[in-house]
């Protein structure tokens, strides 16, 4: 069933984007001896026992935790979140907060302006469903407003004066919004519980369409489909 391949993958994806598993290009000498196993081979050999080990893992959590797909309810989206945090510490994953980071930092290290830094930031963010409930965003802009008008020009990431300058004005941000340092743990957990009922929307989804899609076989036609809340994932893994 599609949300139970979408579960797993969710679990597993991220241990093939590492970047020390970078594969060099290979080269091949005209009169070359017996064939032998080349660095290139060996990096790919370790992600797939890495890939599988962890995949089983995760499959083995999975069948022994009860995930409810209801959204709406606080109490289902937290367990789902208390289930992935297993599946993760388990199978030595990284946690939402640090996959978000990693793809932050691939996704923008070319990037070489202030502003189409914050615009991906914010592209990444809808993407992953996840809503800026305080309008941070918007009042980052105006600090970059505010910054690039006092410098006379656009802000550049290696510009460290003018960054030195953009980080003061957002730390006024956090000040005024009650954003402290010392509680980012609180932050992140209430991160994870927004990427958790955002995953858990998805699976709803997907079942919707998958008993959709049995309804219109023709075996199926006369049985009563059951609420996407009463599925339990651990019988189709």
């Amino acid at each position: 069933m599609a949300l139970a391949s979408r579960l797993l993958s969710r679990s597993t994806r991220q241990v093939v984007l590492r970047p020390e598993h970078a594969v060099p290009v290979r080269s091949f000498a005209k009169e070359a001896a017996a064939p032998t196993t080349l660095k290139g081979d060996q990096v790919l050999k370790d992600i797939f026992y890495e890939v599988k080990n962890k995949l089983e893992t995760a499959i083995g959590v999975l069948r022994k935790e009860k995930i409810t797909i209801e959204p709406e309810d606080p109490a289902a989206v937290s367990e789902y979140a208390k289930v992935m945090k297993s599946v993760r510490q388990k199978a030595n994953l990284l946690s939402e907060s640090e996959i978000i980071k990693f793809n932050i930092e691939v996704e923008t290290h070319e990037i070489p302006d202030a502003r189409t830094y914050l615009l991906k930031l914010k592209e990444m963010r809808v993407k992953r469903g996840l809503i800026d409930s305080q309008g941070i965003e918007d009042l980052q802009m105006a600090a970059l407003d505010k910054v690039e008008k006092e410098l006379k020009k656009p802000l550049l990431r290696n510009d460290k004066k003018g960054i030195a300058l953009l980080t003061a004005e957002f730390d006024k941000i956090n000040q005024k919004l009650g954003i402290r340092k010392e509680e980012l743990p609180k932050y992140e957990e209430q991160l994870e519980l927004k990427i958790a009922k955002a995953q858990l929307e998805e699976l709803k989804k997907d079942a919707l369409e998958a008993m959709e899609t049995q309804k219109k076989r023709e075996e199926f036609k006369d049985e009563e489909m059951p609420t996407v809340k009463s599925l339990d994932i651990r019988n189709f893994i």
